[in-house]
């Protein structure tokens, strides 16, 4: 990932926490097919290796987990974004010099990845993932609240996934690279947008 130094991500906390706030994740192979990529959700294990495990699943007729890598699996995490208007530089209304571009999160993540099918492995991420995605409901849904055969007949149906993480880029480009007064005017314009993405953005543009 392009990453220039204003916009580079190094710590390992703060990329966890990327990680962490990323619904559904990409995995990519190149295999003797060529390229093939699968959105996952993902659960992130930070004390097992230096840059943590990821976990997840894939179904069992996806071809990606039969095709051995060629080289490292890139998991991509998307984060916040949003597009800035050049309208919202205070520097427009001095030179002009300014051009459109779009702010983004995002973590790329690499690994060789392990294809698992042992039914308790399999049961230990499927309640990883629900209990993450659950766990702030009124009312929580937990894995044992299905019958116990039926789970064990969906888990036929699905592979385990794990990654021991190789290494880690992130990228945090909210505008750090621009005037003070320019990165207000891009925090003020997106927190005037209707969409939520925007507004998100507009929290992260530093003061």
């Amino acid at each position: 990932m392009y990453t220039p130094p204003a916009f580079a991500q190094e710590d390992l906390a703060t990329i966890h926490g990327m990680i962490r706030a990323t619904g559904l994740a990409t995995l990519v192979t190149m295999t003797e097919d060529g390229l093939i990529g699968t959105p996952l959700p993902l659960i992130l294990k930070e004390s097992e290796g230096p840059n943590g495990t990821l976990y997840g699943h894939l179904a069992r007729p996806n071809p990606q987990w039969k095709l051995a890598p060629q080289a490292e699996a890139l998991v991509i995490f998307p984060g916040p974004d949003a597009y800035i208007s050049p309208n919202w530089y205070a520097s427009k209304a001095e030179h002009h010099k300014v051009v459109p571009t779009w702010n983004y999160g995002a973590v790329h993540a690499y690994g060789t990845p392990e294809f698992f099918e042992d039914p308790d492995r399999l049961l230990e991420v499927l309640t990883g993932l629900t209990d993450r995605n659950e766990k702030n409901r009124s009312a929580p849904w937990s894995v044992s609240d299905a019958p116990e055969k039926f789970v064990q007949a969906q888990m036929r149906g699905i592979v385990g996934l794990r990654l021991e993480i190789s290494r880690l880029e992130g990228k945090q480009k909210f505008s750090q690279n621009k005037p003070d007064a320019d990165r207000a005017g891009v925090a003020k314009g997106l927190s005037e947008e209707a969409d939520p993405k925007a507004r998100e953005m507009a929290a992260l543009i530093p003061r």
